[in-house]
């Protein structure tokens, strides 16, 4: 059996169990799907395959906010996806990531009467909850899976708000303050609680939304509809609480906001990507995705964004930058995932080394990848520069690391 068709059975498999067991069971915060063992591929539920009958994403669109926070049913699949930093009032330093996925079981209009009923439903969500605890050197994670139906998960543009039974992202109400403070949109709220873990926070974008690609069009690959719409908040002011075991601390910093639709992603010969989001000292944010082919070299549809303090951005491409991996970390589950980088965009007169926060920030849950806080030194031209971000790693689980 060849290794593509393999691939396709792999991403058929695992969505019609995971729909099977959402339907029987309802919500789950199990920390991983029995069936998959936290052994599948990110890059796998995102492939080109069993797209037809969905909306691709094809041409450039009109991106509407805050209409466009909101879900997008026609796409086989999306997410949204926040990463922060936090430091509490004493100075402890935390990390955190709240991601809500929604993929169709089925495309839009394909169900039959019979299946029409309030228990069922053709959306599955899934979320993942982490936080890294740098001084306690402790990585927590948590997921959760349900269908869409009863209210158990769903999205909703307006006002906007998606869902995962007590997880949730959504529009704030500005609290008593003026509309002009907020002159990027609304605040953004949000609430997750795990066992140890609980975040309750108020995001305020500090710049207006990134369209990344060409024109929010981003390419994954050659094929047509291999792509995503693709919107970044890259620099969100943010103030709360996070909660682990008894202790509560005050805690404020910043977070990153990535919103994408779509119906296919990779292609088959395509392995995983690199993700950096990266917020720097002088005001700008870089971020760049590094696509990965099965053979370990570079994807040429690597593509990424540079947001200036000012709100301007510079299209970055595969030539923009020089990536060179200085350390990586074996994971005690199999593989061995690159962990520390030096980035340089030589047009920016960029040179940035990059650190992560603690080394075993390995997300296992129904899919395996690596998802971190980390830490950024470095240079524009002769001034020294700093920072902070998140890096995400997939396709290197049960792999030898970089090559």
């Amino acid at each position: 059996m060849s290794n593509n068709l393999k691939k396709g059975m792999l991403v058929a498999v695992l969505i019609l169990v995971t729909g099977v067991l959402i339907l029987r069971t309802g919500p789950s915060s199990e920390p991983g799907l029995p069936v998959a063992g936290g052994s599948s591929r990110l890059s796998e539920l995102l492939n080109d395959q069993g797209r037809e009958g969905y909306a691709q994403a094809i041409e450039d669109r009109d991106f509407v906010f805050p209409a466009d926070h909101g879900p997008h049913p026609g796409f086989r699949n999306e997410w949204w996806y926040i990463t922060g930093n936090l430091d509490s009032e004493n100075g402890r330093r935390f990390g955190f990531e709240l991601t809500i996925f929604r993929f169709s079981l089925t495309p839009p209009g394909t169900e039959s009467s019979e299946e029409v009923s309030a228990w069922r439903g053709n959306q599955v969500y899934i979320g993942h909850f982490a936080v890294t605890d740098g001084d306690a050197r402790q990585f927590h994670v948590a997921q959760r899976y349900s269908r869409g139906s009863l209210g158990l998960a769903g999205a909703v543009a307006e006002p906007f708000r998606v869902w995962l039974d007590d997880w949730s992202i959504a529009g704030a109400r500005p609290g008593g303050r003026s509309q002009d403070e907020y002159a990027f949109g609304q605040p953004w709220q949000l609430q997750a609680r795990d066992g140890e873990i609980a975040l309750n926070l108020t995001l305020v974008p500090q710049k207006p939304p990134v369209l990344n690609g060409e024109n929010g069009l981003s390419q994954k690959a050659a094929m047509a509809g291999n792509a995503s719409y693709y919107y970044s908040i890259t620099r969100l002011q943010t103030e709360g609480t996070l909660k682990i075991g008894d202790r509560e601390f005050v805690v404020s910093g910043l977070s990153w906001l990535d919103r994408e639709w779509g119906s296919s992603g990779l292609s088959r010969d395509q392995e995983g990507w690199d993700w950096y989001a990266l917020q720097l000292s002088d005001g700008s944010d870089l971020m760049f995705y590094n696509l990965r082919r099965s053979d370990g070299s570079q994807d040429m549809h690597s593509a990424g964004t540079l947001t200036l303090a000012d709100g301007s951005t510079v299209h970055l491409s595969t030539d923009d930058l020089i990536i060179e991996v200085l350390d990586t970390w074996q994971s005690p589950r199999g593989g061995r995932y690159p962990i520390a980088w030096k980035i340089e965009v030589p047009e920016a007169n960029l040179s940035l080394t990059i650190d992560p926060l603690m080394d075993a920030q390995e997300l296992v849950t129904t899919v395996r990848y690596w998802e971190g806080a980390v830490d950024v030194s470095g240079r524009r031209g002769a001034t020294p520069i700093t920072g902070r971000g998140y890096v995400e790693l997939t396709g290197y689980e049960g792999s030898d690391g970089p090559r």
